[in-house]
């Protein structure tokens, strides 16, 4: 699994069990659910009866007077605006392909997972000299999907030797699935290390 794919799957986790939370508890106190089952719920506990708001009149218009209230607010709004944007956006840019025909021409009834072939490739990548670690993953449209590498170095490794290792693996990929093109784009990075003492 990518990283891309972990942050999405966390966030998501986060956002669902938050509204999950919320809704519970809006849902048990306008139910009056504490009343009819007998609970009793801890001191400051929000919510609790029909009548209840999440925040009461004295804290919704403690500020509403100052001249930076609404200014931060709406500017607060902007930014979480902003940042569902361009969540949405990147989730649309990094689309994963799903299921890929096989063949040229694609055979009928046989298909490839996006996931498996790039668990393939960033395996045929770890193997490779001087690679410390490889990750991969295939974004775009079933039918044109783009493999994107993203490689740690070991502090020894030539740069220029892994790159063209790269290509043989893409090589490769191609071969076995049969397609004539599998546009690739790698990032390189060193691995960090502690500085030695020559002896």
């Amino acid at each position: 699994m990518n990283s891309h794919s972990v942050l999405n799957r966390t966030l998501l986790t986060i956002a669902g069990l938050v509204l999950l939370g919320g809704g519970l508890l809006v849902l048990t106190g306008g139910l009056d659910l504490y009343r009819r089952w007998g609970l009793a719920p801890p001191a400051g506990w929000p919510l609790t009866t029909p009548h209840d708001t999440l925040l009461p009149a004295h804290d919704r218009t403690r500020w509403t007077g100052e001249d930076w209230w609404w200014p931060t607010v709406i500017a607060a709004l902007a930014i979480l605006i902003a940042l569902a944007l361009w969540w949405l956006l990147a989730q649309l840019r990094h689309r994963h392909p799903g299921r890929l025909p096989v063949g040229n021409p694609p055979v009928d009834g046989v298909g490839l997972y996006d996931g498996a072939l790039s668990d393939a490739l960033a395996a045929d990548t770890a193997r490779l000299p001087g690679v410390n670690e490889a990750r991969t993953r295939l974004i775009g449209h079933a039918r044109q999907p783009h493999a994107t590498f993203d490689v740690t170095l070991d502090p020894d490794a030539r740069p220029r030797d892994v790159h063209h290792a790269l290509e043989s693996t893409v090589q490769r990929a191609r071969q076995s699935t049969g397609w004539e093109h599998l546009p690739a784009r790698a990032t390189l990075r060193v691995a960090s290390h502690r500085p030695h003492r020559a002896e």
